[in-house]
This record gives C-alpha cells, sequence and structure tokens, in this order.
C-alpha cells in the first residue's frame, strides 16, 4: 500500500507512525511545508484520560511525550482579588516543538519517509492509495474543493494572541483582569521548564478601547506586559507569530473525496479554552487508523472513518462552543463573588458538573453552596442550590424544580379530566417546589388541538379549581400558562401528526400575518383591532377564573410560533401598521395583552412570559430584540421570563443538546436583569444545581424527565440528604426507605466515580538515595 500525508503536524504525523508500525510493508510518506523544528505557538495541553488514549494507542510515544511533560492536578482561577484552586483535574503540558520533533524521530525509526521545506498536492501522488490532508486549518487542500468539503466557518468575536512566558506555573491557570479598557484573560500552563504559554483573550469593544489593532507584535507584548505585571511575577512576555486573531470556529459537510480524507484540524476545529486543538487532531489519527486496520476497500475505511468519527468530533466542538461563548459574554458574571465567578469557569463547558467538582474538590463546592444559600433570603447551607426556596412577589418557593408546562391534548371540551387530576397530583407529591399547568386557552378559537385545556367556561374552571386543590394538598405551588394558538390552530392530536392540520372540524385562526405554518395549512386572518380587543378580553377573563382558581402564578405564552409570538418574531409578522417593524412596534399587542393581565391579576401573586428567545432561523429575532422584549415585559410588571426557543418556522434548524438553551436564559438573567426560568434537555438533579450555582438560572424547569419519573425531585432529595421536601404523610415510611437507600447507593456511586477516573500520569517522586 502506498499513502501519501500532506502535513507534518501532530495529526500527519501520528498517523504515519500508527500505520507504519501495524502495515510495515506499506509505502508512508509525510511531507511538511516547514522545516523540522519549525513551530508556531508555545506548548499543547493534554488531559489525564487523552494520555491513556495515547498509551493504548502506541506506547513508544506515549512514553516519549510523558518524559518530556510538565504535569499539574490543579486549576487555579484568579479573578477579582481573589483565587480558587480546584484540584482533582490531571494534564500536561508539552512543548509543541517538542511533541513534533519526538513523532518525526518515532517516524524515521518504524520507517516512514519525511520530506520538509515542500508544497504538496494531491496529484504528486498519482500511485497513492490513500492521500491524507492534514494541512492544518488554513488547509488548501480543503480550499480546493471546497464545493464538495462543504467548510462552515464562524469567526468568533472574541479576539486572541499566542504568547508565551519564563514565569513557572503548578497549575493551569486562568487570569482575569479588569482595566480602563475592559477585561484582559489570560489562560495559562507551564509546558517544560522555564516556559509557559499565555493565550491572551479579550472582546471586540476592549481590544478596540486598548488601541491593540495598531500595536506591532513587540508592543502587543509590552502593553499586556503591563496588565498582567503582577502575573508576571517579573517575568517576559515571548512571542512568536503572536499576532490578534479571530477564532475560526468551523467544521466540514464531508471529510472524503475519492481517496483523499481531511484530518486533524483541516476538517474540524476546537477552541483553545478546552485545550482540544492537538488532542483533536491526534485522536483523529487513531480513528483513522482503526478504520483502514478494521479491512476492506479504501472507500469503505474511509466510510467506516467518518461514520465513526463524527460524532465524537462534534461533541468535543459542541463543548469547545459553549467554552468559547461563556469567554466572549464574560461581562455577563463579572458581578458575581469570586467563588461563584470560578464556579462558572469551571462548568462552562457542561462537562464538569456540580457533582464532578463536589468529587474533586470538595471545599471549593462547599465554599459555592454556602455563597448560594447566603445570596438568597431564607436560604440553608446545608443544601445544594436546587433546594434552596426562591421569593417572587407572595409567591415563596421550596425549591428551584419545576415541572414544565406540557401539552397533554387530552381534555374533552377544554376540560381537565381525571387523567390531569391524576397527572398534576403525582408529579405535585414527587416533591417539585412548582408544578405548570399545559398551554391553557382563553377561548375554543384559541386551542392547538381539539384536546386542549382552557378556561373559558365553569366546567372549566370547575375541573381546575379541584386539581389546584390536589397539588397544594400535596405541598406544591402551581402556575397558570395561558395561550393562544394562532396560526399553529386548529391542528391534529400530537400523535396523530403534531401541527398538522385538522381534515374535519377545524376552526378559524388567527395571527399577525397571513403566512399559514406549513404550505399546506390553514391561511390564517391578519388579525384586525377588533380582533386584537377580543382576544385581549379573552385571556383577561381567563386569568380572572384563575385567580379564582386559586394558581400561585400566571403565565403569558408570547413563544413557539403561537398568537403573541407571531407579533414578536420579524419571520411572522410582515405588518406595515404600527404593530409591525421595529421590535417596539411588534411588541404592542404582547404588551397590550400583558398589562391588562397584571391589572387583573392579585398584585400579590407573580406573572411570568414565556419566549422564544431565538426563532433558530435567518432572519428572525436577535438576541438584542430578545433582550429589548424580556427587558418591556420587566418594565411592565413581569416577575420571571421562561426562556425556551424555536418552533417559530417550519424550516427552523435548532441545534440540539445537554441544557442547549441555557445560553439565552443566562444572556436574559444577567444582562437583562430579571430572573428567569431555563428549560430545554435538562434531566438530572446534577445539572439543575450547576446551572442555578453558576448563576445561570433562577428556576429549573423539567419536562421529559417528569414524565417518566414523578417523583424526581425526592429522588434528588434523598441522593443530597435533604429531607425538607413535602411528601404526603400516608408516604413517610417510604420516604425514610427511599433516603436509607439512595445515600447507600450515592456513596457506592461516588466511590465508583473515583475508580473510574483516568489514572493519573504524573511522573512518579523522587526517592531519597539512602531509600
Amino acid at each position: 500500500m502506498r499513502i501519501a500525508i500532506i502535513g507534518g503536524g501532530p495529526a500527519g504525523l501520528y498517523f504515519a507512525i500508527l500505520v507504519k508500525r501495524d502495515m510495515p510493508q506499506a509505502r508512508v510518506t509525510a511531507v511538511e511545508r516547514n522545516q523540522p523544528d519549525d513551530t508556531f505557538g508555545f506548548g499543547v495541553v493534554f488531559s489525564d484520560a487523552t494520555l491513556d488514549v495515547f498509551k493504548d494507542a502506541d506506547e513508544p510515544s506515549y512514553r516519549a511525550i510523558t518524559q518530556s511533560f510538565a504535569y499539574w492536578d490543579d486549576i487555579v482561577v484568579a479573578a477579582k482579588g481573589a483565587e480558587h484552586r480546584i484540584g482533582g483535574n490531571g494534564f500536561c503540558g508539552c512543548s509543541r516543538r517538542t511533541l513534533l520533533l519526538l513523532l518525526q524521530e518515532r517516524a524515521r525509526r518504524l520507517g516512514v519517509e519525511l520530506e520538509f521545506r515542500r508544497e504538496a498536492q494531491p496529484e504528486d501522488f498519482p500511485d497513492a492509495d490513500l492521500v491524507v490532508a492534514a494541512d492544518g486549518i488554513n488547509s488548501p487542500i480543503r480550499e480546493r474543493w471546497r464545493d464538495h468539503f462543504q467548510p462552515q466557518l464562524d469567526l468568533r468575536p472574541n479576539r486572541f494572541a499566542w504568547m508565551g512566558s519564563t514565569r513557572p506555573f503548578d497549575a493551569f491557570t486562568f487570569f482575569f483582569k479588569e482595566r480602563a479598557e475592559g477585561i484582559f484573560i489570560a489562560h495559562c500552563y507551564q509546558y517544560e521548564p522555564g516556559r509557559s504559554t499565555w493565550v491572551m483573550e479579550t472582546d471586540p469593544e476592549t481590544f478596540a478601547r486598548a488601541g491593540l489593532g495598531a500595536m506591532d507584535e513587540a508592543q502587543s507584548a509590552a502593553f499586556l506586559e503591563e496588565v498582567f505585571a503582577e502575573e508576571l511575577q517579573g517575568h517576559r512576555l515571548l512571542t512568536n507569530r503572536s499576532n490578534w486573531r479571530n477564532f475560526p470556529a468551523f467544521r466540514c459537510a464531508r471529510w472524503v473525496r475519492g481517496n483523499l480524507v481531511l484530518l486533524g484540524d483541516a476538517k474540524a476545529s476546537a477552541h483553545f479554552s478546552i485545550g482540544s486543538g492537538t488532542k483533536l487532531a491526534m485522536e483523529d489519527a487513531i480513528g483513522l487508523h482503526r478504520a483502514l486496520m478494521a479491512g476492506g476497500s479504501i472507500a469503505e475505511c474511509l466510510a467506516r472513518y467518518e461514520g465513526a468519527r463524527r460524532e465524537e468530533v462534534e461533541k468535543i466542538q459542541h463543548a469547545a462552543n459553549v467554552s468559547l461563548v461563556w469567554f466572549e459574554h464574560v461581562k455577563r458574571f463579572w458581578h458575581f463573588a469570586p467563588a461563584r465567578f470560578a464556579f462558572g469557569v469551571m462548568t462552562r463547558s457542561k462537562a464538569i458538573t456540580w457533582d464532578n467538582l463536589q468529587l474533586r474538590a470538595p471545599e471549593f463546592v462547599g465554599e459555592v453552596q454556602a455563597l448560594v444559600a447566603a445570596e438568597t433570603p431564607g436560604g440553608e447551607p446545608r443544601h445544594p442550590p436546587m433546594f434552596q426556596p426562591l421569593r417572587l412577589r407572595g409567591l415563596e418557593l421550596p425549591n428551584r424544580v419545576v415541572v414544565s408546562p406540557m401539552c397533554m391534548y387530552s381534555a374533552q371540551d377544554g376540560v381537565p379530566g381525571d387523567f390531569h387530576l391524576i397527572h398534576y397530583g403525582a408529579r405535585a407529591m414527587g416533591g417539585a417546589g412548582l408544578v405548570f399547568t399545559e398551554m391553557t386557552c382563553p377561548s375554543a378559537e384559541a386551542r392547538i388541538t381539539p384536546g386542549c385545556t382552557g378556561l373559558w367556561n365553569d366546567a372549566q374552571q370547575a375541573a381546575w379549581t379541584r386539581i389546584v386543590g390536589n397539588v397544594h394538598a400535596a405541598g406544591a405551588r402551581m402556575a397558570l400558562q395561558l395561550g393562544h394558538a394562532g396560526r399553529k390552530g386548529a391542528t391534529k392530536l400530537m400523535w396523530e401528526g403534531m401541527d398538522q392540520p385538522l381534515e374535519d372540524g377545524a376552526w378559524p385562526i388567527l395571527s399577525a400575518s397571513p403566512i399559514p405554518y406549513f404550505a399546506h395549512s390553514q391561511v390564517p386572518r391578519e388579525m384586525t383591532r377588533a380582533d386584537m380587543d377580543a382576544v385581549r378580553d379573552d385571556f383577561v377573563a381567563a386569568a380572572r377564573r384563575g385567580a379564582e382558581c386559586g394558581f400561585d402564578l400566571l403565565e403569558l405564552h408570547c413563544a413557539h410560533g403561537y398568537l403573541l409570538a407571531s407579533f414578536l418574531s420579524p419571520l411572522t409578522n410582515r405588518r406595515t401598521d404600527g404593530y409591525g417593524g421595529s421590535v417596539e412596534n411588534r411588541l404592542r399587542f404582547p404588551l397590550e395583552v400583558f398589562r391588562a393581565l397584571r391589572a387583573a391579576w392579585p398584585q400579590d401573586r407573580p406573572m411570568s412570559v414565556r419566549l422564544s428567545a431565538t426563532d433558530w432561523a435567518d432572519g428572525g429575532i436577535t438576541d438584542a430584540d430578545t433582550l429589548a422584549i424580556a427587558r418591556a415585559f420587566r418594565d411592565a410588571g413581569c416577575d420571571l421570563i421562561d426562556v425556551s426557543t424555536g418552533q417559530t418556522v417550519a424550516d427552523a434548524a435548532p441545534q440540539y443538546g445537554r441544557m442547549f438553551q441555557l445560553p439565552w436564559a443566562d444572556m436574559i438573567r444577567n444582562e437583562g436583569g430579571m430572573a428567569v426560568m431555563c428549560v430545554g434537555s435538562i434531566t438530572t438533579a446534577d445539572q439543575v444545581n450547576t446551572i442555578l450555582a453558576a448563576g445561570r438560572a433562577d428556576l429549573v424547569a423539567l419536562g421529559r424527565p417528569h414524565l417518566t419519573d414523578p417523583a424526581f425531585t425526592l429522588h434528588a432529595a434523598a441522593d443530597y440528604g435533604v429531607r425538607a421536601v413535602a411528601t404526603p404523610v400516608q408516604y413517610e415510611y417510604g420516604k425514610q426507605a427511599l433516603f436509607r437507600q439512595r445515600q447507600k447507593e450515592r456513596e457506592e456511586l461516588m466511590e465508583l466515580r473515583r475508580k473510574a477516573r483516568p489514572a493519573s500520569h504524573a511522573p512518579a517522586p523522587l526517592r531519597d538515595a539512602a531509600e
């Protein structure tokens, strides 16, 4: 077999090593445009888990790397005059130049042909069975066939520059430094004796105010030596093509073209804040090697590689993108107390959580827990964040767990029945602090489906009164969500065809503009002023009935493409009158309805608004729009924003993942200055605690987890040893047994997690000669 590798970085060299070792008869050539010891940047970082992978893949190169690294176990967050040291992480730093030289030497010993200072193209190897393009983030080969590989580039706004120093470190250290120009960040780690990496980062506004765009490399370094004078401890900054750049976040739709495959940075990037660029590249090499060794034709092997590797790469990219967004918005969190700020740094990518940190840094978690309790009126320092109370006007919630509003589509003529009584009662008995109704409609014409609940007549009011009383008796509070389906109304039950129009029995529908949801959907009538008056009055009448039912909180549904949301989004509002165009105009009718509800709803009971903070579609609502909308509702008396996203248009392209809607909750809370409830792919108590402790939300709503586990909160209380969770007296013996069982199980689980942690690759301590 003939294999040509274009690019002599870590990805190309590592693949050459693995394939030549296991296919010694193959002719393997690696061609690099630079000289053997040319390198740009300073050090690279690997975790203990990554070193385990390298050890399994190739023991000799693993040994060479680990004999040349600097190892540390701690991460230090230094910000706002405080320093927090969090142990149990396990990383090593290695000089990039040293890494390249070690891999080159291993490749030569195996018989890989190495060529330097040569520009190469795939056609230079007409006899190659396989051509590997490992030619870096600016890959000329990828760009040559751009239409085939379809790279998607997103140049991020923050500016960064890769520098070095002679200052030693015993931990991976984040420095956050506030100056008149703004906040500067340094990501620092030692990679060999007397050498450390300093990745400098700042937001575009700070970059401009500091005048860094007009400085050359030396001037930038001198300026940053002044910024970080205390942190440098008398050491100088070193430069090596340390130019300011925007990080290029990109991915490719395809990795393979015939016998040509992209590897490492040529096919995808990962932000430096999680230290995964070189890791990603070398693990790509392992994946390609495994696919090749599994046998079959080159086409089969390359398809196997892309199929198996893509999901893992995209997971890493997702974590990296979440991390980089946190650093882009560091100003949101700057008002936090130092411990809470440090917790946010540690948990920013969602890979590290409350429970992870409890395992590795219990004292730090204890400090954060005490801080959250101290910042909470009536807080209990022995309880984790999800079990802290929350007060909204006259409503006090015993914990931060919410049963999310979920349509059940099981009402008869809008009347909730026995199913609903059991459904809501079971979740209330399960310990959640607040239970939401499904979207409840103020008129028959406002329904999504014939199975939606309503609150426009006495029978419905009586049924809801019974349900609310049952929930209160179980110790929970209950929220009423009112909404009008708008253009998404008169559709089938979810399990018969979600959002599909009724074939029989449909009713006329309304919207901001006459735009159908699907091309085959009913076309809504554009609302007139008379329609607006009637709908507003229907909402007010339903709210008054809700108050009589005894609901504790009222939520107005302005999300998911329903009637009020159709006014807010420019994708569904094409009006040319005073209710269309600017965000202020688009807000007019939803805000009018809210104000009417606030006037009708008891003043000691809170109100919330559900928003779609993004439409996940080009031309949709912007972050600036969302903040303006949230602030307008706040100023009108809204106590809480329920932050959701999407479902506005049928061709939206949401990016799903764990806690995927959290960034918008975070934005509204910490930039909009108001309480928020987050929702969306939140599944564990660990995630709930992480979100709350990091100051990214005030309440956490869970939907599907509560469908399968009505006692989600009670189970979490047992895990964390929090007995102050309301439980019916009839269930007390079961609760006691549950706490004994879950405490034992949790201790066993934590012990398993300790044992399952990657082995430390720290060098063994030197022993005294006398020993």
